[in-house]
């Protein structure tokens, strides 16, 4: 068995989504303030002083706390229509020749899996989504996140939980940032910034 698994932002795309879907959704104003509001926190994240992702937590929070699901997910699916060009083309052609080969793909990213899943909605065989998830209670999300950002060791716990025991699969990994290292070192073939020309 062959299991290909891509990193999202920055491998995938061409830029981080969550400052994108942030700006879709509250505007350039909204963003600006969201990161202005946190701006200590992204610092102290930056230093290694605070952790990832409590800080993605509080800016997340910060914009969509209180907001209905249906809202949500209807930002989620707009987004994604309206911002296919940040898809890298070679990226993309990659991941459908996997899926065409009858391998495994595994999309896993430490963006929300709301908006990642319907980049993929006009696939016939679409990837694994295996990303950061939010909660919610009651219709409205409550700004957290449920489980842990999926970022680092994260990465590999998802797929262990998900795919067969580790020795029936031939695992090739992609991915771009700090993020990615335990999925890179796990792999079997890792690429390191690749699809870019």
């Amino acid at each position: 068995m062959k299991v290909y698994a891509f990193d999202f932002d920055g491998t995938l795309t061409t830029s981080d989504t969550l400052l994108a879907f942030i700006g879709h959704v509250c505007g350039r104003g909204g963003l600006v303030w969201a990161l202005l509001r946190h701006a200590h926190l992204l610092v102290a994240m930056k230093l290694g002083l605070y952790s990832n992702e409590r800080a993605k937590e509080h800016v997340f929070a910060h914009c969509f706390k209180g907001m209905s699901e249906a809202d949500f997910e209807r930002h989620c699916v707009d987004f994604a229509a309206s911002h296919r060009h940040l898809l890298r083309p070679e990226a993309m052609k990659t991941l459908r020749q996997a899926l065409d080969e009858g391998a495994q793909v595994v999309v896993v990213s430490a963006s929300i899996d709301r908006w990642v899943e319907p980049f993929f909605a006009d696939l016939t065989t679409r990837p694994l989504v295996l990303c950061t998830r939010i909660e919610v209670s009651e219709g409205r999300l409550t700004g957290r996140f449920e489980g842990h950002n999926c970022y680092g060791a994260e990465k590999v716990r998802r797929l262990e939980e998900a795919l067969p025991p580790r020795k029936e699969y031939s695992l090739v990994a992609f991915g771009d940032s700090q993020g990615d290292r335990e999925l890179l070192n796990y792999a079997d073939e890792a690429h390191y910034k690749p699809f870019r020309t």
